[in-house]
C-alpha cells in the first residue's frame, strides 16, 4: 500500500453480551471476527457494500454460543481483511489494526483484529478464521498463540466462508493455558493427557525462513528438540510441497467465486483493488483444474496421515520473515504473502491442526513457531504447547 494507512485497535464494532453460564471462561472477554454471525449485528465481511446489502444475523454463530455458554463475554466484532481474502491485515475502509510489537508494521490477516486486540490486552482471546494463514499470520506478527483445528472439527454454522474445503474456525491467546481451555470448549473434548513422542523437523521448510531471523529459530527448535528422545529431519518435497501453493489457490479460487461471484457481478462493490485482482483469477479457475486438485490434494492427505502417525509432531517454521512495513507497497505485500504461502498452505491441503507458538527474536520482539500434528489429534497438540512453555521459558532465561 502506497497511501496513508490508518491504524487503529481492530474492534470495529464494540459490544458487551455477556456470558450464560458461570463456565471455565467466566470472567473473560473476546472478540469475533467480522464474519461471525451475531445476533442482531450484520456480518459485514470487512466490506461496506456487502454490509449494506445485508440484514442483521438472527442468531449467533454456533462457536460464539459455544464460548458464552461456558461465561466468555462478547465485547465486540473484530476487523477482518474483506471476505478473508488476504493476509496482510489492511482493510481499505477501516484501517491496519495496531500490531502491538511491530507498530509500523502490519499485523497480519486475515483475523487482523483478532490478533491486534488479544496482542494489545484488550481481549483474552480472540475468535478467527483460517483459511491459508489467517490465524496463524498474525498470531506469528503479532506475538501471541493461534491455533488453527484439524479442518471439519469444530462448526462453522453463521460463520461466513472463503473457501469451505479449505476454512477452519480458530483462535488466538496471550499465553497457551488459555489456548488450550478455548480448545476444549469450542472442540467440545477434555484436556488430554498424551504428549508426543517424536519429533519431526521439517528441513526444507526453514530454508526459506529470513536470514537474520535463523540462528532465533535454530536455537528455538534445537531448545524443543532436547525434550524429546526420537527426533528426525524429514523433507516435505515428496509429499507435493512445491506444488501446494498453487494447488492452494486453484482451491480457494473455484469455492471463492462460487460464494460471492454472482454477488460482485450483480452489486458491482467498491473492494480494495488487489483483493478484486484476486477475485479476478478466480473466476477463471475451470472444473477441470478443481477435479485434477482434488485428487492431488487426497494424496496430501494421504501422504501426511502417514507422516504424522500417531503422536508426531512436525515443526516448521510459520511466516518466513518478521511483518512487512504497513506503508509496504502493493508489490512487497504480495512476495511476502508468496513466500509465507509455501508454509501457510500445508495444513489446509492436509486437514491437519497447527499451533504458532512465539519464539523470541530480541527483548522486545518474536516470530512464530508451528507444530502440527495428525487430523483429529487437536488437543494432544495444544497440550503439547502448553507443556513447551517450560521450555520457551528456559530459552528466554
Amino acid at each position: 500500500m502506497t497511501t496513508k494507512i490508518k491504524r487503529f485497535n481492530g474492534i470495529i464494532k464494540e459490544l458487551n453480551i455477556p456470558g450464560f453460564n458461570d463456565g471455565c471462561l467466566a470472567g473473560l472477554k473476546f472478540v469475533a471476527k467480522d464474519l461471525f454471525d451475531v445476533k442482531d449485528e450484520v456480518t459485514g465481511l470487512g466490506n461496506l457494500d456487502w454490509a449494506r446489502t445485508h440484514r442483521p444475523a438472527e442468531k449467533n454463530a454456533d462457536a460464539v454460543d459455544m464460548l458464552l455458554a461456558e461465561g466468555a463475554t462478547l465485547i465486540g466484532k473484530a476487523c477482518t481483511d474483506e471476505f478473508a481474502f488476504s493476509v496482510d491485515g489492511i482493510n481499505i475502509h477501516f484501517g491496519a489494526p495496531d500490531n502491538p510489537q511491530y507498530p509500523d508494521r502490519i499485523p497480519g490477516g486475515s483475523s487482523s483484529g483478532s490478533g491486534s486486540a488479544v496482542a494489545a490486552g484488550l481481549v483474552d482471546f480472540a475468535l478467527g478464521t483460517d483459511t491459508g494463514g489467517s490465524i496463524r499470520v498474525p498470531a506469528s506478527y503479532c506475538g501471541i498463540y493461534g491455533f488453527r483445528p484439524s479442518h471439519g472439527r469444530i462448526s462453522a454454522n453463521g460463520v461466513a466462508p472463503l473457501a469451505q474445503q479449505l476454512d477452519a474456525v480458530g483462535w488466538m491467546a496471550r499465553n497457551p493455558e488459555l489456548l488450550e481451555t478455548v480448545g476444549s470448549v469450542l472442540l467440545n473434548e477434555n484436556r488430554s493427557s498424551i504428549l508426543p513422542k517424536k519429533l519431526l523437523i521439517a528441513r526444507d521448510t526453514f530454508e526459506l525462513v529470513a536470514p537474520e531471523l535463523q540462528l532465533s529459530i535454530k536455537t528455538a527448535v534445537e531448545k524443543i528438540a532436547s525434550n524429546f528422545s526420537y527426533v528426525q529431519e524429514v523433507h516435505l518435497e515428496p509429499y507435493g510441497w512445491e506444488g501446494h501453493a498453487q494447488l492452494y489457490r486453484i482451491f480457494q479460487g473455484w469455492e471463492c467465486w462460487k460464494n460471492y461471484g454472482d454477488w460482485i457481478t450483480e452489486t458491482n462493490p467498491f473492494i480494495c483493488p488487489s483483493i478484486m485482482e484476486r477475485f479476478e483469477y478466480t473466476r477463471n479457475v475451470t472444473p477441470e483444474d478443481y477435479k485434477n486438485a482434488t485428487e492431488f490434494r487426497n494424496r496430501i492427505i494421504q501422504g501426511f496421515s502417514d507422516l504424522l502417525s500417531g503422536d508426531a509432531v512436525l515443526c516448521l517454521p510459520t511466516t518466513t520473515n518478521i511483518p512487512p512495513l504497513v506503508d509496504a507497497t502493493d508489490e512487497e505485500l504480495l512476495r511476502n504473502r508468496a513466500r509465507n504461502m509455501n508454509l501457510t498452505s500445508v495444513a489446509p491441503l492436509a486437514r491437519v491442526p497447527e499451533v504458532c507458538i512465539p519464539i523470541k527474536l530480541t527483548e522486545t520482539t518474536t516470530t512464530g513457531l508451528s507444530f502440527m500434528s495428525s487430523h483429529g489429534n487437536d488437543m494432544m497438540l495444544l497440550n503439547f504447547c502448553r507443556n513447551l512453555l517450560t521450555a520457551v521459558s528456559e530459552m528466554e532465561r
